[in-house]
Order: structure tokens, then C-alpha cells, then sequence
């Protein structure tokens, strides 16, 4: 199956049964969305969501968690991965918000990842999901996703491949929606230890089967 196949295949099938779904994270504003973002990084959105309803209580927007200190922040994220380093990067990143765009979120990957803990895959998050643009975010499940699927060659050994790999050939209008399913897929059934087969619609093509797979 060439490549283009696996596309037509693997997007056809999504558009038909999965349609229109969003991320899991729970959030009220656009600059929640960022916090709840930055907090899943190598962790689950399941814990994340447990965490943010009492921070956003506390600090709702970006002047307000402009004012606290990184050790107030840390009591509430506590159970999250990485609290500390995350603690300082989310009052920092406030008070850049406050300072540099009038205490809201930037629409742009140049705004975005100038701020503190911002990555690629977060300001892509934020531009498909709050601001409706065209993007492709690269998290550990939609690179596995991606080569398991043979969506991607072996030469894209990074994120950054990845994504390129995969809006070069996605349509703009089904990006946003082409990550969600992507991410979603490999949460719930192609998953890094001990995937689900038996409940894969693309199991048939998948490179697994392929002689020499390293996929099992």
C-alpha cells in the first residue's frame, strides 16, 4: 500500500467515526487551555484535570498568577510530573503574557513559544484548538501513531520530522481534527506497551505485519 493509500485510508476511516473531537483537557479561558498544556507535558490529562480546577479557582488568568510565587503555585500542581521546574515556568510565562501582551495569549507559533516553557507542540495545541488554525501537534502518541501507521518514514527520527511529514500530507481543514484522532488512537488502542490489535480498524495494514517489523 503506498502512502497516499495509508492516508486516504487511515483519515477516510476517522472522518467517518470519529468526526469532530477536541482535547481532553479541561479548561474555561484560552489562557487556561496554556496552563492545563504546559501541566501535561509527561503527564496524563486525567491528572492535570484533577489539579487545574483548584488553581484556576485561585489564579484564573494571567495577572493573577502573575502575582503568585512559584511556591504557592507548586502546593496546587504538586501531583503533577515535574512540579517544581512547572511551578516557575507557569508564573514566569504570566508575567510575560502581562508584560509583553497585555495579559493575553498570543494567536501566533512566534508569540507563543516566546514564552517561558513553551514549546513547539504546546503553541501548536493552542493554535488548532483555541484559535481554530491549521497545526499539527507532535506529542509521544501521535509520533508512535504516525510510524506505526506508516504514515511516516524511519528518517523522521524527531517531532519536528513528524509534523512536517504529516501537513505536508493532511489537508489544512482536517488537521486539527487529523491530530485529536491521531492522539486519541494511540491513547486508547495503539498504545506503547501491549497495543490493542484486536481493536484496530487498521490492523490489517499495519507495518507490523511488514517482514523485519520492528513493530510488534
Amino acid at each position: 500500500m503506498k502512502r497516499s493509500e495509508r492516508y486516504s485510508h487511515v483519515l477516510e476511516y476517522f472522518k467517518k467515526n470519529m468526526q469532530h473531537v477536541t482535547t481532553e483537557l479541561e479548561f474555561g479561558s484560552v489562557f487556561q487551555l496554556l496552563v492545563a498544556t504546559l501541566l501535561s507535558a509527561q503527564c496524563t490529562d486525567k491528572r492535570v484535570n484533577i489539579v487545574t480546577p483548584e488553581l484556576f479557582r485561585r489564579y484564573p488568568d494571567a495577572r493573577s498568577m502573575a502575582q503568585a510565587d512559584e511556591e504557592d503555585i507548586y502546593e496546587y500542581i504538586r501531583s503533577v510530573s515535574y512540579p517544581n521546574a512547572k511551578a516557575k515556568h507557569l508564573v514566569r510565562m504570566a508575567n510575560e503574557l502581562c508584560e509583553n501582551f497585555n495579559g493575553e495569549v498570543p494567536a501566533t507559533m512566534e508569540g507563543l513559544t516566546s514564552l517561558s516553557g513553551v514549546g513547539r507542540k504546546t503553541a501548536n495545541v493552542l493554535l488548532a484548538v483555541a484559535f481554530g488554525k491549521a497545526a499539527m501537534p507532535v506529542d509521544t502518541h501521535v509520533f508512535r501513531v504516525s510510524h506505526r501507521l506508516g504514515l511516516v518514514g524511519k528518517t523522521a527520527t524527531t517531532p519536528l520530522d513528524v509534523e512536517k511529514t504529516l501537513v505536508k500530507n493532511i489537508p489544512e481543514d482536517m488537521q486539527a481534527d487529523a491530530h485529536h484522532w491521531l492522539l486519541l488512537h494511540g491513547r486508547y488502542v495503539c498504545t506503547s506497551r501491549a497495543p490493542h490489535c484486536k481493536d484496530c480498524p487498521f490492523d490489517e495494514f499495519c507495518p507490523k505485519l511488514m517482514e523485519n517489523s520492528k513493530v510488534r
